[in-house]
């Protein structure tokens, strides 16, 4: 599994130690994107594998660099007879501490072979992830448009998903704009993406100058992965408050 983590120190470790919990886990990478603190250091003592970037890329290139360090480790690895099957992708961020040990129904359908891209819900007690503004409406009406699937939870970025379904949306989208572009380009490439409940939580965004400049850079992103797959938003509808799904 890969997890993405920049300045995540105060959390990281326990999210580490609670995917290694995991049925099945038995990798764990963790790709430090340009962290000014100890992440790489809290994740190595927790038992994850790190990959770092010197300077801050953004989340996809993170998800790019965790996935490719997979594959190479598998290339060291040796099966029974010599030869081992790629392991799916569980993507999980850095900030979701001991509730990471309730990620397993995001893996089962597609270790069962009942899709190819596995989308948590976070659950409908609690704060859904990725807002509940514009930055929501704007994903969630892109993928409408371009695939005919509406995500009630477009920008959550825990995600399972197999090794043959993410390099067909290979190169995925630059930062924040990358979980609107794989779940287009996942789509589009014929294969099944579904979301399922899962009890997971992480700190919420809040409200403060920071998170407005935050969700100001995933707008722009997200706008971002969509031209780039021919997709015309509505801007407008979306940032004057467009009826849609709560997120």
């Amino acid at each position: 599994m890969v997890i993405a983590a920049k300045d995540e120190e105060a959390r990281v470790g326990r999210t580490v130690a609670a995917v290694r919990a995991l049925p099945g886990v038995d990798l764990v990478v963790v790709v430090d994107d340009g962290s000014t603190d100890r992440t790489s250091e809290v994740a190595l003592e927790a038992g994850a594998r790190v990959l770092r970037h010197n300077r801050n890329r953004g989340k996809g290139a993170a998800m790019e660099t965790g996935a490719e360090g997979v594959r190479l480790i598998e290339e060291h690895e040796e099966g029974a007879d010599g030869i081992r099957p790629p392991r799916h992708l569980l993507f999980l961020d850095a900030d979701l501490e001991a509730s990471a040990a309730g990620a397993a129904p995001l893996v089962e359908p597609v270790v069962e072979g009942k899709a190819d891209m596995a989308i948590a819900l976070f659950p409908a007690t609690r704060l859904r992830l990725g807002g509940h503004g514009f930055v929501v409406r704007l994903a969630r009406g892109g993928v409408r448009r371009a695939t005919g699937w509406e995500p009630e939870q477009p920008l959550n970025g825990q995600r399972c998903i197999t090794r043959a379904a993410f390099e067909a949306a290979r190169p995925l989208a630059p930062g924040f704009g990358v979980e609107t572009g794989l779940t287009i380009d996942v789509l589009r490439a014929g294969l099944r993406v579904i979301e399922v409940e899962v009890p997971l939580e992480h700190r919420a965004t809040g409200t403060d100058l920071r998170a407005q400049l935050h969700r100001a850079h995933q707008f722009v992103d997200v706008l971002r992965a969509l031209a780039a797959r021919r997709v015309r938003p509505a801007v407008r509808r979306v940032l004057s408050g467009g009826r849609g799904r709560r997120g």
